[in-house]
């Protein structure tokens, strides 16, 4: 500021604006506080340059208030990263992981069972700049190094994959990746960057909605991306601001709130999920059950080696089923709601009557749930009277 003194004199106009005296910031409460602002005051001009300098202090609202750094350090923390950032969601953190890695010309390997948004930007946008996002098989492990081309700048895992549930061997791709410099990114979202150590599996870049699992109450929309490697960390850095991805410091808050209770509620979520899978494991309209913790689940193996638990999100696949009796079904359920996401309080259900994985004929029988935190017995209840119904 230029100067602490207030003339008592000043005009109504412009004493609501300098008010004469200040509260007391002498305060500490259990919750951080919620900084909303875009400018960023300095006590003199020097400062101003200084700072420009420093990329760690405060220059402007959208490089970072103090209630999005805590939370970028905690997630920091809670991945055993070097340095994290925050973005407006999920697909902004796969969107910066793209420019920060790749230029025209890049060669990009992306599992087939990534989350759709991931492959539709591959085929869109990225593709009118000159990156070709190539498809493999998630299940491909070290055989990955065949596709590893010279112009390959980034190698993306998904693990558990969005839909059909693949479990990747993320360390062979790892180290198939590192001799040849690639970089390997990896959706944690699944795992909510706790039941899944990517930096010990070799990742470099680890990515999170964390709209799911650490807002966990669907309320709002925010992504994390962490790097190991503080050259990584210089890359992203000044990628994401010349992006100018601001994120909203009320959704950081949200998501700190859920941070403090993200450990019991995913041992709830894991609970509840693996009652209501294993009912329906025995049901026979059940052909096959995606559930990582089960063995119908492709890459069920690397789940035993490489996780500490297993999330709310299963898909399964209806034995014989007509498309018109898997829309009656899904439209019969009561507690589930239909929508998008995971990992909130509130069961949801999805069918993909297009879908090709894992195959054309069973796509359009697969119906991906994930499991909110009502009553195990009550979904159970649900879920039955709408397999009834169905049947019907």
């Amino acid at each position: 500021m230029a100067s602490d003194d207030h003339d008592p004199e000043y005009r109504p106009a412009t004493r609501a604006i300098h008010p004469i005296s200040l509260a007391s910031r002498d305060f500490e409460s259990l919750a951080t506080p919620i900084y909303r602002g875009s400018t960023v005051l300095f006590d003199k001009l020097a400062d101003v340059v200084d700072r420009r300098r420093n990329p760690e202090h405060y220059r402007y609202g959208l490089t970072g208030t103090p209630t999005a750094r805590e939370l970028a350090l905690r997630i920091a923390a809670l991945e055993g990263a070097h340095r994290s950032w925050l973005v407006p969601g999920g697909l902004a953190a796969i969107s910066a992981t793209y420019l920060a890695t790749c230029k025209a010309g890049s060669h990009v390997l992306l599992p087939a069972s990534a989350y759709p948004p991931n492959r539709e930007l591959g085929d869109g946008l990225l593709s009118r700049f000159g990156i070709e996002v190539e498809q493999y098989d998630p299940l491909i492990g070290a055989g990955i190094a065949a596709l590893i081309r010279p112009d390959t700048a980034l190698i993306w895992c998904e693990s558990p994959g969005s839909i059909t549930m693949e479990i990747q061997d993320v360390p062979s791709i790892a180290a198939a990746a590192k001799p040849r410099g690639v970089p390997v990114a990896l959706d944690n979202t699944y795992a909510a960057g706790v039941l899944f150590d990517a930096f010990a599996a070799g990742v470099d870049i680890s990515l999170q909605a964390l709209t799911k699992y650490v807002g966990g109450h669907s309320d709002m929309l925010l992504g994390s991306i962490s790097v190991r490697e503080p050259a990584m960390a210089r890359t992203f850095g000044t990628t994401l601001e010349q992006l100018g991805m601001g994120v909203s410091p009320d959704d950081c808050a949200l998501a700190l709130r859920g941070l403090a209770t993200l450990n019991i509620r995913l041992a709830a979520l894991e609970q509840s999920t693996l009652e209501v899978a294993h009912w329906l494991k025995q049901r026979p309209e059940v052909k096959n059950m995606l559930h990582p913790a089960f063995p119908d689940c492709p890459g069920h193996e690397h789940w035993k080696r490489d996780f500490t638990g297993s999330a709310s999100l299963f898909s399964i696949i209806f034995r014989d089923w007509s498309a018109a009796q898997v829309e009656r079904f899904v439209d019969s359920l009561r507690l589930f709601k239909i929508g998008y996401s995971w990992g909130g309080v509130v069961s949801l259900v999805m069918a993909y009557p297009h879908l090709v994985r894992p195959t054309p004929e069973h796509g359009p029988r697969l119906v991906r749930l994930n499991i909110g935190l009502e009553h195990p017995a009550d979904l159970i209840g649900d879920l039955e009277q709408a397999i009834m119904k169905a049947n019907s």
